[in-house]
């Protein structure tokens, strides 16, 4: 319905401390019978926007936009007592506000609701409606001292950045250090595939000043080289020992490089980090031949970005179609489809044999197993991680066959005060009966940081994780929520045009869902796997969408 026509008006409070005085909007929004049970709804407050949301009878009021890449909430899904975004699956609190799940670092405003004669007063800061998020309060570090409490964060990807801000937001007044790999503060690596060509500086989650006004110590382009877990000691690249109370290790994975002759030639290429996509995107040009091994999610969004900037595009693939094991067969096709129509060329069923040298030790050409010679200015490698776990083998820490980590519910080791999650992490998802998993999803690293730090401080709240994932080709966002191996698949609506659903299901049970242009029905069935509760093969049998109506 909008806004009332009655006239906003903006108070200023005294504060206390001689802080600048806040600036306050406040004014009736609508009638409580504007917005129904179970709802949400964008309505006007002065010339900025509020986005409310009836519950239970409870009329909360909150920032209009996801805080990641700024989704309008009021199209996401609406679960018990939270919103998760349409676009990526970050999950905000209805009373507070705050981000419980993710990706994303920061969490909305929330606003002060009266109701008065069925008015819906919204009463804001004016600060909060400008930047539409918040950063949750952090506690102050005590001063530097040898008996302070350390606590050592060892990874900083998602995982490491979200774990050091959790433990501030939840009191720890002790020492935190994060032990970053590459020589920059965290940032968004998922831009890695998707836009090789990002501004790495102005991708970084935080800055200098955040984390010096918050008390973290942050080391740039050092690793670690040993833990040892019985001195309670992680050594750097530096030659600097550092001495912890407690531990989180958020190494991440590390891009596979095959057994094939000449694969350590120049411009045989891995994408993980900001360096190597920055490298990557300096050899594309108009005349370049570009193969890519491997049909992943790398490979292709890596295949999707090339597409016009270089000559010629070609997907070397070990199965028939793209991401056939995952999500079957005939989605698998119609991406093909979408390639193709872009001009890739996809060679399906067959590998690399050799990779040949063009004299000065730069790729030339690949001989592919089935016989085929293909020329090749650029090379990328898209099939497969290792874990970035070498390091812990003098520890006591156990280390699978592959070099991931199992953990417990609460992301802790074997060895007592170490915690490990992110893709390292071989740990227990919710949404997979808690069966144990290691997966490389950006927004389960987050999740992983923020439990861990939890639990490091002591509160015992095991992981209730629902795996989100989403890629976006040629302008086709896919998403994908749940996990598990499938035995069959129900449609819904296009596939070929790639606007349907499709439910992937393990005997009765609608294990996971994928979906284009369906918006929000990925959100919505994350929110009912975190809520305990599931899909049969009869819910989604005959009207497909009658369960997100609900």
């Amino acid at each position: 319905m909008g806004s009332s026509s009655s006239k906003f008006e903006i108070t200023k409070p005294k504060t206390s401390g001689g802080t600048q005085e806040e600036e306050y909007i406040e004014d009736v929004v609508c009638k409580v019978q504007d917005i129904d049970e179970n709802s949400m709804k964008t309505f006007d407050l002065s010339e900025h926007k509020v986005l409310l949301v009836k519950q239970k009878g409870v009329i909360s009021a909150l920032g209009t936009k996801c805080t990641h890449y700024g989704a309008p909430l009021a199209n996401g899904a609406l679960g018990d007592g939270r919103i998760r975004c349409q676009w990526h699956g970050a999950c905000f609190n209805l009373k507070t506000g705050d981000i419980e799940d993710f990706p994303g670092f920061d969490s909305l405003p929330c606003y002060q609701v009266t109701v008065e004669n069925d008015n819906v007063r919204v009463k804001a800061k004016k600060s909060d409606l400008m930047a539409n998020k918040r950063v949750r309060e952090m506690a102050k570090r005590k001063c530097p001292s040898i008996k302070n409490e350390k606590i050592v964060v060892v990874g900083g990807g998602p995982a490491g950045a979200i774990c050091v801000e959790t433990l501030r937001q939840e009191g720890f007044q002790g020492d935190i250090v994060l032990v970053c790999k590459e020589s920059f503060l965290p940032y968004d690596r998922i831009k890695a595939t998707k836009a090789m060509d990002f501004d790495v500086e102005k991708a970084q989650f935080r800055n200098d000043q955040f984390y010096k006004d918050n008390g973290i110590e942050v080391y740039k382009g050092v690793e670690a080289t040993e833990v040892d877990t019985c001195s309670n000691v992680v050594k750097l690249s530096n030659g600097k020992e550092l001495k912890y109370n407690k531990l989180f290790l958020a190494t991440g994975s590390k891009p596979r490089r095959p057994e094939i002759p000449g694969a350590d030639l120049k411009n045989v290429l891995v994408i993980r980090g900001y360096d190597d996509v920055h490298y990557a995107h300096s050899q594309l040009k108009p005349e370049s031949e570009v193969v890519v091994l491997g049909s992943s999610f790398i490979g292709m969004e890596a295949a999707s970005y090339c597409v016009g900037k270089v000559k010629s595009v070609t997907v070397i693939g070990r199965g028939a179609v793209p991401f056939g094991q995952i999500w079957g067969e005939r989605l698998g096709a119609a991406v093909l489809k979408l390639f193709e129509d872009k001009g890739v060329k996809h060679i399906g069923n067959c590998g690399i044999a050799k990779i040949n040298d063009n004299g000065e030790g730069a790729v030339s050409s690949v001989e592919l197993t089935n016989g085929t010679t293909l020329k090749c200015d650029v090379l990328f490698l898209g099939i497969g991680v290792t874990f970035y776990t070498d390091f812990l083998k003098s520890s006591q820490i156990n280390l699978r066959e592959n070099g991931s980590i199992e953990v417990n519910e609460y992301l802790e080791t074997n060895v007592p005060n170490v915690y490990a999650g992110g893709d390292i992490a071989y740990a227990p998802v919710f949404a997979h009966n808690n069966n144990k998993v290691a997966i490389g999803h950006f927004g389960l690293a987050h999740y992983h940081g923020k439990k861990a730090a939890e639990n490091m401080l002591g509160k015992q709240d095991p992981i209730k994780s629902v795996p989100f994932f989403w890629t976006m080709l040629f302008g086709k966002g896919i998403r994908y929520a749940g996990h598990g191996k499938f035995d069959d698949v129900i449609y819904h609506g296009d596939v070929e045009g790639l606007k349907f659903v499709a439910y992937y299901l393990k005997a009765n049970d609608v294990i996971a869902i994928a979906a284009c242009g369906m918006d929000p029905v990925v959100s919505k069935f994350a929110e009912l796997l975190n809520q305990g509760k599931k899909l049969t093969r009869t819910d989604v049998q005959e009207d497909t969408l009658a369960w997100s109506k609900s």
